[in-house]
């Protein structure tokens, strides 16, 4: 992985500044986009080079290739990880009787838009490379069950794990050395989760129906992204990996070991 180059989304906060500073550990070069002001003191602090953009508008999408290719001339890595689930915006009700037409719109423009415009642009700045490339999109458990009190951000993490395959085959159709694959996490400690786990009863509460018995952490989200980024996982492509301590490997309504017997 040394001086591989690679760009993060949402580099600021959670997953995507834990990638970020794992990235780095292992000697690569990494870009971090957010629309968060801290972006710099949180580059400044990991060793990262900022860009402050909003990845969900095409036109800055443009000036954050031509900034790449001044100043890193190629890209090796690309993940889309900025999103949000419309609740630190004060977004209203998101159930699919209530919610307006202007906020389905809007958790879908930073989700998937976001998504979009970045593998479009990440083909271009890396499809003449010969090394290994990767894209790895971040899409979520809630993408894989509906969830109905947050229904635009569950359907735009839908529609990234289905994106995520169709760029996977248009990359491989045209011969272009790019990988393209998905991370699912699920009960992840950060600040989504600030407006329903108020102290430790709630995350205590919350952690017990969880089979590892725990949340996870934004590093065991960027582990799963540092292999999908790397030569190990060179002939994975259009796939996803479940991060989520066991949760979609159950139900709910399983039977317990006294009624099996």
């Amino acid at each position: 992985m040394d001086n591989k180059i690679a760009l993060i989304t949402g580099g600021a906060n959670g997953i995507g500044k834990a990638t970020a500073e794992l990235f780095i550990s292992k000697g690569m070069k990494v870009i971090i986009v957010d629309i968060d002001k801290k972006i710099y003191d949180v580059a400044k602090l990991i060793g990262a080079y900022p860009l402050l953009f909003d990845v969900s508008i095409e036109n800055h999408w443009k000036e954050i290739v031509e900034k790449i290719k001044k100043e890193f001339h190629t890209l090796d890595i690309l993940v889309n990880n900025a999103a949000t689930n419309g609740l630190e915006y004060n977004i209203s009700a998101q159930n699919p009787e209530d919610m307006s037409l202007d906020i389905w719109r809007k958790v879908h423009k930073i989700n998937l838009d976001s998504v979009f415009l970045g593998c479009k642009y990440g083909i271009s700045l890396m499809k003449e490379n010969v090394r290994n490339n990767a894209i790895i999109n971040v899409a979520s458990r809630s993408g894989i069950v509906g969830v109905p009190s947050l229904a635009a951000y569950a359907s735009s993490k839908a529609a990234i794990r289905n994106y995520t395959k169709s760029v996977a085959l248009y990359c491989a159709e045209r011969n272009y050395n790019i990988r393209c694959n998905a991370v699912s996490p699920a009960a992840i400690l950060t600040k989504m989760w600030n407006h329903l786990l108020k102290d430790e009863e709630d995350y205590d509460k919350f952690s017990s129906v969880i089979p590892l018995k725990r949340m996870g952490k934004a590093e065991d989200v960027a582990n799963a992204i540092l292999y999908l980024s790397s030569d190990k996982a060179d002939f994975i492509t259009g796939t996803e990996l479940i991060i989520d301590g066991g949760i979609l490997a159950g139900s709910a309504a399983a039977p317990s070991n006294q009624e099996n017997e």
